[in-house]
């Protein structure tokens, strides 16, 4: 059973810098790979998405302030944040597929989640 392995959360201060990773456990083939949050009180979003091919998608709340990039030779997807405000506090879930998933409901496998903290 492939399992999303993620780092990279913490607490940091409004205005600061955080980087995520997931890679999964074992090796399999990927093509969409993605981060979502989700705050208490709140349904899970998309934050970002890339395709096999490179092609990236951003909420607009991410735009111009996170990047996601992946590495394909490592299988790990990266989730840049900078920039951080407090609206960004929330779980954060890695996310992947062998296809291409509706991403309103993201793909077949996720990651636990890493907890995001951004104080002001």
């Amino acid at each position: 059973q492939v399992q999303l392995v993620e780092s990279g959360g913490g607490l940091v201060q409004a205005g600061g810098s955080l980087r995520l990773s997931c890679a999964p456990s074992g090796s399999i083939y990927i093509n969409y790979m993605a981060w979502y949050r989700q705050a208490p009180g709140n349904q899970r979003e998309l934050v970002a998405c890339i395709f096999g091919g490179g092609r990236t998608n951003y909420a607009d709340s991410a735009k111009g302030r996170f990047t996601i990039s992946r590495d394909n030779a490592k299988n790990t997807v990266y989730l840049q944040m900078n920039s951080l405000k407090p609206e960004d506090t929330a779980v954060y879930y890695c996310n992947a597929d062998p296809t291409m998933p509706v991403l309103s409901l993201g793909g077949r496998y996720w990651g636990q989640g890493t907890q995001v903290t951004v104080s002001s």
